[in-house]
Order: C-alpha cells, then structure tokens, then sequence
C-alpha cells in the first residue's frame, strides 16, 4: 500500500516550465528529437533561470521530508572523528593527510618521523570561505624542502599549481594553471618537476568545451609558467594524453602516451639529461603500466597475453620483445596494482572482487602472502626501493577504514592508525552470491544488512553499480551506508561486467555493442533481491553515478516498473553528444563513437535521455548533478531530468534535479555539500520506498 505521505508530495508538486524547441536531425538515416538542447548552455540567462527554479521546487520537496535532519545529525556526528591518510616519506620528512573530524577538506602534515608530533603544512579550508577550494594533488620534492601541490575550485577538473617551502610554510610565486589530467613528478636536484595541461584559453565554455593537445611540461622554481619547456606533445594526434615521471634512481624520464580511443598506451623513455625520447612499447597493443626500474631494466604491468595482467621486464639495452622476460605469470585472480618498494614487488590482486596481496623477489619468485585483517579492500603499500617499512590501508563494508604498517622483511602488520567511527560493524553482516545474468555469466554481489535480517521482503534496499572503464567496485567502508544500514536499509554492491573484477575479458563484455550486458547484469541483481525476499520491487531503489548514472538511467527506462525509486548521479544521459564536451569524447574507448553507424543504433536503443516515454510511470527519481562538473557536463542530467517530468505519468511518483553549486564531478566537494547531499538522498528514498 502506497503511504499518504507519498501520495501527498507526488501530486502537489508543480514542475518548472521546461521550454521544448522543435529541433530534430537526421543521422546516419535517423530522425532524432533533441527538445531541450537549449539546456546544453549552461550560461545562459534561460537555463540559469530552470536552475533555480528547479532548485526551488526540489528544495520545497526535500525540506518537508520527515527523518532529513536526523539523518543529517547522524551522518555528521559519524564523520565527526579523526581520519588519516598513510604517511610518505621525502628526504626526512613524512606528510599524511589529516581530517579532524567535520573539516570541509582534508589537510596536509608533515612531521620527523611516522610517529612523531605532526604540524599543519597545508589547509586548503583558508582557501576559500565555503570549503569548495579542494587540495588535488600535492607532492613533495625529493628532499622534503619544497611542495608542490594543485587545487581545485569549485569541484573543477582544471586545478591550479603552488610551491610552499616546508620548513616555513610560505609560497612561492610560482603559479601554474590551465593544468588538467596531471601528475606532478620533481627533478632529482629539486629544481622544477614535470606536470601535463592543456593549451591556455580565455573562452567563457571553459567547463564546457572539448579539452584536446595534452601537453607534458618542465617548470622550473622561481620561473613565470610563461617560460616553461614544453617537453612532449603530439600535434598531430590531438586525442592523445600524456603523463610523465622521473625514475626514483633519478636516471630516466619515462613518458606514457594514450589515445582516447582505446585502453591501450605507449611507453618511451629517454635519459634525464637527453632531448628525445625513446620508443620503447610503442605499438598501442596492450595496457602497460610502468611500475619501476632497476638501473636499465624497466619492469611494467600488462595485459599483452594476458587478460588478467602479469609483469614483465623490459631491458632497454635490449629491448626487442624476443627479449622481454615474465616476472610473474598471469593468474586465474586479476592483478590490480603492482608497488615497487623495499626491494620488493607487492602484488594486489582481486578475488571475486575481494583483495589479495603477495609480496614477490625481484626476479618474481613468491616470498609470502601479505595477511590482511580480513575480507576486504586493500591499497597503498607505497614507498621506495630501500624502504624497509610500507603502509597500507584496509576496510570492508562494516569496518571503517584503518591505515597498517607493514615490515618488509618479516612480513608483520601493526595498527597505525584507525578512526573512531561511532559504528558498531558486528551488528551487521555481509555476504557474497553469484547471480547468473540474462546470457548466463555468472556475477559478484554483495549484500550487507543487520544481524537476523528476516527475508520477507519488506526492506527498503539499495542497489549499486558501476560496471565501465575498468572500474572495480570492492568492499569498503562508507558513511553515508552506515547511516543506511542503521536506519534499517539493506545495501547490495553489483560487481558488472564493464568493469575490471576479472580483468579485459569482463571489461571488454561490457562495452561498445556488448554495453547491454552491464545493464542485463544489473536487472539479474535486482532481480535476485527481489526473488530471495530481502526486498520487493516497491522498495528497491538503484544508484550510481558518472557511468553509474548512465547505469541507473538506463535501467530505469527499460524496466521503469521494476523499482521504487532511483538515485542517478553526474550521469552521462545523451549517448548521441558525450563527444562534444570536454574530455567526453575519451569515453568512446567504452561507449563507442556515435558517428558510427553501427555504434549509433546501439547508443541511440539505450540513451537514458532518448528513450523515455510519454505517459510512463517511473519510479520516484532524484537526479543530482553540479554547476561545476565540467567531466560529465551538467547538461546531460538538465536534459534528461526536463524530459523525464514531460513523460511522468499523471499522479507518477516525484521526478526531481538536485543542482549542486561550487560543485562538480565528485572528488573535492566540500563535506557540509556531501552531508547535505546524503540526507536529502536517503530522505528521499525512505518517502518513496513503500513501507
């Protein structure tokens, strides 16, 4: 039975106009309607006036939600607790990132010693007075005297990089900007270091506009950016991307290269003090990532003849592939992620979507498996060739996250460091099942609830997933679905093809004309919920963001009655024009490219926008987006949310756009916007979820 409540607030709400323009085209054969591409300019005074009003309508609705501000409390009273980063060192320092508790944005300290009393280095929270100036990246010189660090305004892919002294804490007049898509990686005499940017432009489509010619540059410290070396860049290829680093041995400089179009790389390299570099993989056939070198033997992660990833040894004395040595074979689990530290190789594979980490010699022979503090994720394990201590860290989906210290030599963990979360994980439980899909593949779900959870289909539960770019989806610890679950939710995980769980194989099975396998995976999922009673279709809900929300998108057009709500996020909506904003057309290494015929059909038979309704009844659907998502342009949810309350059903439940401000794609937003953006999430989903 559908509670007053929802009854009330689906039919008092009254939508903003959303003007329609009569604009069709033909392509490739096609007629397709675009009504609402006036929104793809998101700085006009129209669409600047739909904004607010959708604002407005969408705040109304959340702030008469009952259980918004106690799930507001709680999840900051969760948060309000001390969270670390794993320490790195450089020179005789050692920095980590630090968050005390409610802090909008992490900070950067550095201290003596691991152990010893830390000071502040960098607080990007004096940066603005909001909290939306987010610290993107920071990297210390070889010595520890000097930082190298970039922020981000507003959630903004495009950062801005500083130098602060660290032994003052003073900045230098270095400034650097137009930089996106950047590593940064110092000189070994400390006197410039390497990053990656696009060419400068005073266009006011900044956020909008497509980013090509990456280039890799050399800064060098007191210098205007105006009289950096341009160091690599490929004209003629305007699609690729590059990043760039100096070896630890402070020998080589090795350079990858990209093409946007596909998941493999080049790799050359060239001495430090050479002009040209030197081809060394240079035929795009694989992935290969460099994981570091002894003197001339560079030792990469790949995929060539293996689609779950070996290493192998590459002697740029003698560099022809007869020559290539395998360090450690391919092996039925997928490896990840490959750290070269205290003359050690640390391998982090992925079992059924749960880590595995093994230490190996340098000539590849097994020297232990590392024991990990249970099922779970974990990462780090960073360092340098003579390290005899490395830092990782672990969590599952009911144990926050802890950082551990880990002996090189004996292969013993200890505790380094652990927030105290006001969570009781041991009243929950987790588990994984195997759901057999529409074609039959066999796929990873994990579903966490309360201890004794009786299976009767009467809980409110949420479904998540990702399933592109190679994108793992792992257990971890989250807030936010601790909040969830202690307000008597079910969450499930959905580990779909498209991803990176079993390596290229299950990438490639859910990309370009295999992409309906993602969403296929998904329904089995939801389906298996349904089906084992821990929930019914009124009560399910779905989420995901970026491709997630392509994911939720396209699901919820195609089984609109299967579920009770949806959450899509920063989702890539228009399948047909993803190419034509910033760095959108990259994603047709997975989606593929809408000037192909073939491609076309397949894009156009799922694109969320294109293939809602008229007169449909969708689930009550919460869209969220940012003005400063300048990833997955804001227009995609624009579009997609005006269509999708043109189409609702008379008397459908609530169709609703979330338009953040000093936002973006995810990564930096400010903790207040993140706390405020969960509860009207989960408010919204407990109105809309039958009781």
């Amino acid at each position: 039975m559908v509670s007053p409540l929802l009854i009330v607030a689906a039919t008092a709400i009254s939508y903003p106009e959303s003007r329609t323009q009569n604009l069709v085209e033909t392509l490739h054969g096609t007629e397709v309607s675009d009504p609402y591409r006036w929104l793809e300019d998101d700085r006009s005074d129209e669409t600047e006036a739909w904004v607010k009003a959708q604002n407005r309508v969408t705040e109304t609705y959340l702030g008469t939600l009952p259980g918004r501000d106690e799930i507001h409390d709680r999840l900051a009273d969760l948060l309000d607790c001390e969270r670390y980063g794993s320490p790195r060192r450089y020179g005789e320092r050692w920095f980590h990132t630090y968050n005390s508790g409610l802090q909008n944005q992490s900070v950067l300290r550095v201290a003596d010693s691991p152990d010893g009393e830390p000071r502040l280095l960098l607080d990007p929270n004096r940066l603005s007075d909001d909290g939306t100036v987010s610290l993107a990246d920071w990297q210390p010189s070889e010595d520890g005297e000097l930082l190298a660090y970039a922020v981000s305004r507003g959630g903004s892919d495009w950062n801005e990089i500083r130098v602060r002294r660290v032994d003052t804490g003073d900045d230098l007049d270095d400034h650097l900007r137009w930089v996106k898509f950047s590593g940064l990686s110092w000189l070994p005499d400390n006197s410039g270091f390497l990053y990656s940017r696009f060419p400068a432009t005073d266009s006011e489509d900044a956020l909008t506009e497509r980013n090509e010619n990456h280039q890799v540059w050399l800064h060098r410290i007191g210098t205007e950016q105006s009289e950096d070396t341009l160091v690599y860049h490929r004209p003629e290829h305007p699609r690729w991307t590059f990043g760039a680093g100096v070896t630890e041995d402070g020998d080589y400089l090795v350079l990858h290269a990209r093409d946007g179009e596909t998941t493999h790389n080049r790799s050359y390299y060239r001495s430090l003090d050479a002009d040209d570099f030197i081809p060394l993989l240079d035929r795009a056939d694989a992935f290969y990532g460099f994981i570091g070198n002894v003197g001339p033997v560079f030792y990469y992660r790949t995929n060539l003849d293996a689609p779950r990833y070996r290493v192998i040894a590459v002697d740029t004395r003698n560099p022809a592939r007869d020559h290539w040595r395998e360090v450690i074979p391919e092996r039925d689990e997928v490896l990840q992620w490959v750290s070269m530290v205290g003359g050690h190789l640390v391998c982090g594979y992925l079992e059924d979507a749960r880590s595995e980490v093994r230490m190996h010699d340098i000539d590849g022979s097994l020297v232990r498996n590392i024991e990990l503090p249970g099922i779970g994720s974990a990462g780090g394990f960073r360092g340098r060739w003579e390290d005899d201590h490395t830092y990782f860290g672990f969590s599952s989906f009911t144990e926050p996250g802890a950082i551990h210290r880990l002996d090189i030599s004996s292969g013993k963990s200890e505790l380094w460091r652990r927030p105290r979360f006001d969570f009781d994980g041991s009243r929950y439980e987790s588990r994984q099942v195997f759901v057999e899909s529409k074609d039959g593949t066999r796929v990873p779900l994990f579903v966490v609830h309360r201890k004794g959870l009786e299976l009767d289909g009467s809980h409110r539960t949420l479904l998540y997933g990702y399933g592109g770019f190679n994108i793992s989806q792992k257990p971890g610890f989250s807030a936010s679905r601790a909040v969830w679950l202690e307000r008597g939710g079910v969450f499930a995980l959905a580990c779909i093809r498209g991803g990176g769980e079993y390596g290229k194989e299950w990438h490639d099975a859910g990309i370009k004309l295999n992409k309906q396998n993602s969403f296929d995976d998904f329904m089995a999922c939801a389906g298996w919920l349904v089906d084992h009673h821990y929930t019914s279709r009124s009560r399910l809900a779905i989420q995901g963001g970026s491709n997630g929300g392509l994911l939720v998108g396209a699901c919820m057009t195609q089984h609109p009655e299967f579920f009770g709500a949806c959450l899509p996020a920063v989702g890539v909506m228009d399948m047909l024009r993803f190419h034509k904003f910033t760095i959108g057309w990259a994603w047709e290494r997975d989606y593929g490219s809408p000037e192909d015929p073939e491609h076309f059909a397949n894009l156009l038979g799922y694109s969320p926008y294109h293939n809602l309704k008229p007169g449909t009844r969708y689930p009550a659907t919460l869209v969220t987006t940012a003005d400063h998502d300048d990833r997955v342009v804001p227009a995609h949810s624009f579009k997609f949310a005006a269509r999708l309350q043109a189409c609702q059903a008379d008397e459908g439940p609530p169709v609703l756009i979330r338009i953040d401000t000093s936002a973006g794609h995810g990564a930096g937003t400010a903790l207040e916007k993140v706390i405020d953006r969960v509860a009207d999430q989960w408010a919204f989903l407990e109105a809309n979820l039958e009781e």
